[in-house]
């Protein structure tokens, strides 16, 4: 009976332990996974947003192309002489090859 009641007070203090390890992990991830990922949605959004005719671009299946026209949910895209593609704005992102 004297082992079981000290097991009782141990086993209350590895649950706090326990809660302040999973504090801490998801703390960790926070800074780690999620605060990084919003802060890209967000620089992503804003590029959507200030796409101007000229401008060049890649859509998610991997078209490159040069704005042609924006309008409020769609852009006109160049990616050949005279060959255009109406896309959706969510579906593009920056084309970095060029500033290597």
């Amino acid at each position: 009976m004297f082992t079981v009641l000290q097991a009782a007070p141990a086993a209350q203090g590895g649950g706090l332990s326990m809660w302040i390890m999973l504090i801490l992990i998801f703390v960790v991830m926070w800074f780690f996974m999620i605060r990084p990922q919003r802060k890209q949605q967000k620089e992503l959004q804003a590029f959507r947003d200030s796409l101007k005719k000229g401008d060049k671009v890649v859509t998610v299946g991997g078209i490159y192309g040069t704005v042609c026209e924006v309008k409020e949910g769609t852009v006109l895209i160049e990616v050949d002489n005279n060959v255009k593609i109406r896309v959706s704005k969510q579906a593009l992102v920056k084309d970095y090859t060029e500033q290597v």
